[in-house]
């Protein structure tokens, strides 16, 4: 479902960008700075230049090697902002120890920050107002509003108060009208708030954290958690455990991540179209 789910939002951003190249003869661009060399970084970075040329964006990757001094990097971020070609600006993260990434994220202009990091997105989602959603959230809303459109009144659980994932789904669900509970590692009793949620969101980079007897029967159970264990990418949830009481559960790896790539495409394209405006 997560697969067939991201290509039909891919295949939507696909056909806006055509008509936009017949009518206009302009596309939406994508810059990705990418420093070191991090290996998961860096296929995640491919996968994203493969999927935005696939929709029909300019995608361009900016490598600096991992010793570049902070100033250079903020020089070019600097220099993308006042790009009126480049329609979204994304500094993959982590970033090695010299740079700052509250120096970098508060960098890139708000209207150009398709990860949705600045603090001024941040504070715009917070708010309830317009903004540019982190992409990860989105994606796993997107996902739960299609196994449940009316989100009304259901308990959700999030695990972990990360900045990049547990905090903007947690004012996502909100919006969604949703009673939402934030657990973490200091969190009396975690099992049992679990067992509370129709809807349980694992972002906390603990493997197989969350067994069969942490949630009830039914539950929405979203896996955001990505831990390299041996040779193994392995989720937060035991999926293999909880796939049968669950009402739907998504895989690590190929479920949250093709919605996340997804959701930065969508991200892109209307960064482009405010731009227009």
């Amino acid at each position: 479902m997560e697969k067939k789910e991201a290509e039909i939002i891919q295949n939507e951003i696909k056909k806006e960008i055509s008509e936009f190249k017949k009518k206009i003869n302009k596309i939406p661009s994508l810059t990705v700075i990418l420093i070191g060399d991090y290996i998961p970084s860096q296929i995640y970075v491919k996968n994203k230049e493969k999927k935005a040329r696939e929709v029909g964006m300019n995608s361009e990757i900016i490598r600096y090697p991992k010793n570049v001094s902070e100033k250079e990097v903020l020089n070019k971020i600097e220099q993308l902002n006042k790009n009126v070609k480049t329609s979204g600006i994304l500094v993959q993260l982590p970033l090695p120890d010299q740079i700052s990434k509250e120096r970098i994220i508060n960098a890139i202009h708000p209207s150009k920050d398709v990860d949705g990091f600045n603090p001024i997105n941040v504070g715009n989602l917070s708010s309830g107002y317009k903004s540019i959603v982190p992409c990860t959230p989105l994606g796993c809303l997107l996902l739960i509003k299609k196994i449940e459109k009316n989100l009304s009144g259901k308990h959700a659980v999030i695990i972990g108060r990360s900045n990049l994932n547990g905090k903007p789904m947690a004012q996502l669900l909100l919006k969604e009208n949703c009673t939402v509970t934030v657990v973490h590692s200091k969190t009396n009793n975690l099992k049992n708030e679990c067992l509370k949620a129709d809807i349980l969101v694992a972002a906390v980079g603990v493997p197989h954290l969350v067994k069969k007897d942490w949630i009830k029967e039914n539950a929405i159970v979203i896996d955001v958690g990505i831990n390299k264990v041996g040779e193994n990418i392995i989720g937060d949830v035991n999926f293999d455990d909880l796939k049968d009481k669950a009402k739907a559960i998504t895989p690590v790896p190929g479920g949250v991540g093709p919605m996340t790539i997804a959701c930065l495409l969508k991200n892109t394209l209307e960064c482009f179209k405010a731009r227009l405006i």
